[in-house]
């Protein structure tokens, strides 16, 4: 390039710098002397003066004044000519995408035959399950009340991840003893189809010993009955104390997002006290059985009411009289109680039972238990169950 293409290309960028640099920032000499070489082989020097103001303008020098309310800024003290307009180029052709279209969630409604064919994978049971309580590639299999890993109740479905596909909710369990671990699993299918494990939604000995019932809401929220006592092994029905908890997936497992997060004391229980004197012996029959007599005292001490108070008379001997003539009897869990009027939370009643003894039987241990029962003859436990029974003490 010769001196005098330098001159005028120094002279020319420094009126476009002057004019355009408030609303762009130029590509830079480089881009500009290229630009002028190429210009310069097409046309005379004097008329590539005059356009290389309007070719050099970088694309983002456009784009910006094109962005701008009102007419390019003129250059104030140049005697360049006004650049003239440029036929734009045409707008490129879009290139047609290649990315592939997100496939869709694989279906995980799965049905109990399936579920009971297919091979899979458990979270862990609570320590102390027998060694057949397995996790790994496990078969579930119908309740037969041998210690392996069963489907109890009716599968359950839902979106439970928001993907758009049905997922599968099962409750688990595995025998130990008289009693069941449970586990509430959510199964999917994995991209091939199969029958895979997404999480454990809740089990037992999570701060509750039974799963008695779940849903499936429509938001794919799961919403598990849990109980604080599992009624097996001689234990009531109605003593469990139950609650729903709610579960959500998060993205990688569930946890708890509404509902109560533990079992506190049983609102329906009570405190009865019982204290007793000696059982006086009278003197033997002609059958050698003896009269009994005691006098005993319940406190309840609440705070709720009992409806009707029991006794458990234990193995003492037959009720001869006394308060145990108002006697009605009910069934408990071993033998009868003897069924008397309430006794409402603070009171106080003494009472006096009449036994006839058999022989023999005064040398042994006997024992009389206050238990509080409702007003549907059902029995219940004691909050605090060591004062309410007591070892008699026999004499005469």
């Amino acid at each position: 390039m010769t001196d005098f293409d330098d001159i005028l290309l120094s002279g020319e960028f420094a009126a476009f710098r002057e004019a355009y640099a408030p609303a762009v920032q130029p590509a830079g000499t480089a881009a500009v002397r290229e630009t002028v070489r190429r210009r310069r082989q097409r046309t005379a020097v004097a008329t590539a003066a005059a356009v290389v103001l309007a070719v050099a303008i970088p694309v983002g020098a456009e784009a910006a004044l094109d962005r701008r309310s009102g007419p390019p800024p003129v250059p104030a003290e140049t005697g360049a000519p006004t650049p003239s307009a440029t036929t734009p180029s045409p707008t490129p052709s879009p290139t047609p995408s290649t990315a592939r279209p997100t496939p869709a969630a694989p279906d995980g409604r799965i049905s109990r035959a399936q579920l009971l064919t297919a091979r899979v994978d458990l979270p862990s049971w609570p320590p102390g399950l027998p060694k057949t309580c397995t996790t790994d590639r496990v078969r579930l299999r119908e309740p037969q009340k041998d210690y392996r890993p069963e489907v109890w109740g009716d599968l359950r479905y839902g979106d439970l991840d928001g993907d758009g596909a049905t997922e599968t909710v099962a409750l688990v369990a595995c025998r130990y003893g008289e009693g069941l671990a449970k586990q509430v699993l959510a199964f999917d299918r994995d991209e091939a189809g199969r029958i895979v494990t997404m999480g454990r939604i809740v089990g037992t000995h999570e701060g509750m010993d039974d799963i008695t019932d779940f849903t499936v809401e429509a938001d794919g929220r799961v919403r598990a009955q849990v109980a604080d006592i599992q009624p097996c092994c001689g234990t009531p029905g109605w003593w469990p104390q139950k609650q729903w908890r709610t579960y959500a997936w998060t993205g990688t497992r569930f946890i708890q997002t509404a509902g109560p997060t533990k079992f506190g004391t049983d609102p329906r229980l009570t405190d009865l006290t019982l204290t007793a004197g000696d059982l006086v012996l009278g003197p033997s029959d002609a059958s050698g059985r003896r009269t009994g007599s005691v006098s005993i005292t319940v406190v309840n001490k609440g705070p709720v009411d009992v409806p009707r108070l029991g006794f458990d008379l234990g193995t003492i001997g037959e009720p001869a009289g006394g308060d145990l003539s108002q006697c009605r009897m009910a069934q408990m869990s071993g033998p009868e109680a003897c069924l008397l009027d309430g006794l409402r939370a603070g009171g106080r009643r003494t009472y006096t039972f009449r036994f006839l003894i058999d022989p023999g039987r005064t040398s042994g241990q006997m024992s009389l238990q206050a238990v509080h029962f409702d007003s549907q003859d059902r029995y219940w436990g004691d909050l605090k169950p060591k004062d309410n029974s007591v070892d008699l003490r026999t004499a005469g």
